[in-house]
């Protein structure tokens, strides 16, 4: 009887670690979209067009790149509830200039 009660408070566990990893997965996505977009630009190559690359496709649509100072990049939360808000992560890279 006791199993009954706490099931549904397992499952509602168990649905907020996967929105936490979800919303890692697009935190890691959106940083490594910026370190690709900071690298074509070290090199003279398109910055937005990169960072947009090397997102997963899911994750494109909605995405804003931003490339005048570093390249940053801002990713919308998938959401396992669609009643959940929309929320956005991003982040930010820059190589610099080359020393020497």
């Amino acid at each position: 009887m006791e199993l009954v009660a706490v099931v549904p408070f397992l499952l509602l566990a168990l649905v907020a670690a996967a929105q936490i990893a979800l919303a890692g997965q697009a935190l890691w996505s959106a940083s490594v979209a910026a370190r690709a977009g900071a690298r074509a630009a070290a090199v003279g190559g398109d910055a937005a067009a990169a960072a947009r690359a090397a997102l997963p496709s899911s994750m494109r649509p909605g995405a804003k790149v931003d490339d005048v100072e570093g390249v940053s990049v801002r990713v919308e939360l998938p959401r396992l509830v669609p009643s959940l808000p929309s929320l956005r992560v991003g982040a930010s890279s820059d190589l610099g200039p080359p020393d020497g």
